[in-house]
């Protein structure tokens, strides 16, 4: 008897539909249940920061935008620290009840009579900072708790928690914030955030004994300091051809994302306030449902299949095809599908294709340089995006049209970036996989 027949239904059915195997289930399901809660506490007060924005000018939320990028790179230099000189199992809880502690503080100054613009715009750029960090965090975790191996199997599953929990994270605040008031949503943030640290123990413990009980220091893992220079990440990544390729791919997906949000804002501004947020709603859900159904029983099966090479091109290339559409048909209902096609397929396979890159990395890159990545160089693509979409438009007079085409071979460009990430990882776990059979064969 198998040890998928011992396990019951729920243990074949995984292993059926996500190729996830009996003794990955357990951490695979609580990692997916941490990462909902995460987006969960995110999702709910996304809609607070967003709700302030209108009462500032464009001038206003634009300088924003650019002190978020320098507190972005202030952030993960403290980490880099924290990371350096103390030990995993409190510098990761530590980051999660941070927050929490500091959304706590938010609200009591948000409740006082001192509230001011001041406390608004300091939340505004917290939640931007959390939007990234709490899951750059996560995901350095999860390369940490997996192999190479279970990456390719389970990466994708767990990330269809994110859309799951985005889903509910706005439905608690569409129903608690009439009834509870937008401040005491972030005591719930902060209670949630609490609630999932001891989870993180949990997820080391597995390590040891059922994820890779032959490696001796599974368990210890957390115990350990990852030392080192603090500031090593801002370097390792420029050094290392691969976490650049990494930085690169992330920048060009950032630039295309920025593109097609100003365009569909710009093909919105005809429409009256409340169809836009009826406009948003429908994309966002529709994104939302596509990233779950595929993330959940598509992309793990890519992975394994067709190896990370092809599945890390699939949805850039894709999204230049439909750029390309949108250079024949410059109309708000292609620009549409372009978006949902760019964000649902980031969301349920480029993305869990790029976390399992970080599998290939030492820990010291994966909790130094990949927070450098995944945050400045984010943020930093967003930036330069913005003011680059603002001089084709405003001083050199492109269209939609134009624009498709610039679009569109940024996605090529992308795709490229994605086969060389991609095969740098076939070869690296092929080369791993045909070592330990020699090993085992001696």
């Amino acid at each position: 008897m198998t040890d998928g027949d011992r396990g019951g239904f729920l243990t074949r059915f995984f292993r059926t539909a996500n190729k996830i195997e009996p003794d990955e289930l357990a951490a695979t399901l609580l990692s997916f249940v941490f990462l909902f809660c995460l987006m969960f506490a995110y999702n709910i007060l996304k809609p607070l920061r967003d709700s302030m924005a209108p009462d500032w000018s464009d001038v206003g939320v634009a300088l924003l935008w650019t002190y978020n990028f320098v507190f972005s790179a202030a952030a993960v230099s403290l980490f880099g620290l924290a990371v350096s000189r103390f030990r995993l199992k409190y510098v990761v809880p530590g980051v999660y009840g941070f927050f929490a502690l500091s959304f706590a503080l938010f609200y009591l100054g948000a409740s006082s009579q001192a509230h001011s613009v001041f406390i608004d715009k300091a939340f505004y750029l917290w939640i931007s900072l959390f939007s990234l960090f709490h899951i750059s965090v996560f995901w350095s975790l999860m390369a940490d708790i997996y192999s190479k191996k279970q990456a390719l199997r389970v990466f994708a599953f767990i990330a269809s928690a994110a859309s799951i929990g985005t889903i509910g994270g706005n439905s608690a605040a569409l129903l608690l914030a009439p009834l509870l008031g937008n401040l005491n949503l972030m005591l719930i943030a902060a209670v949630i955030l609490v609630a999932i640290v001891p989870a993180i123990g949990v997820l080391y413990r597995l390590k040891g004994t059922r994820l890779q009980p032959e490696i001796p220091d599974a368990i210890g893992g957390r115990e350990a300091i990852v030392g080192g220079n603090p500031f090593a990440g801002f370097t390792r990544f420029v050094r290392n051809p691969f976490l650049l390729g990494i930085a690169v791919f992330i920048f060009l997906y950032t630039s295309i994302g920025s593109f097609a949000y100003f365009e569909i804002k710009n093909l919105l501004e005809e429409f009256a306030r409340d169809t836009r947020t009826q406009i948003w709603a429908g994309i966002n859900l529709t994104v939302n449902v596509l990233t779950i159904v595929t993330a959940m029983f598509a992309t793990g099966r890519l992975a394994t299949r067709f190896g990370l090479s092809k599945t890390l091109a699939i949805v850039p290339f894709a999204v230049a095809v439909v750029f390309s559409a949108i250079a024949f048909n410059p109309v708000l209902t292609s620009v549409i599908v372009g978006w949902v096609v760019l964000k649902s397929g980031e969301y349920s396979i480029t993305r869990p294709g790029r976390e399992m890159l970080y599998t290939l990395v030492s820990r010291e890159e994966r909790f130094k340089a990949k927070p450098v990545i995944d945050i400045v160089v984010y943020r930093g693509g967003d930036t330069l995006a913005g003011w680059s979409f603002a001089l084709l438009t405003a001083a050199l007079g492109l269209g939609l049209g134009a624009l498709a085409v610039v679009g569109a071979l940024i996605a090529v460009a992308w795709g490229v970036v994605g086969v060389y990430l991609g095969r740098r990882y076939d070869r690296e776990t092929r080369d791993h996989a045909g070592h330990a059979s020699a090993q085992g064969g001696n």
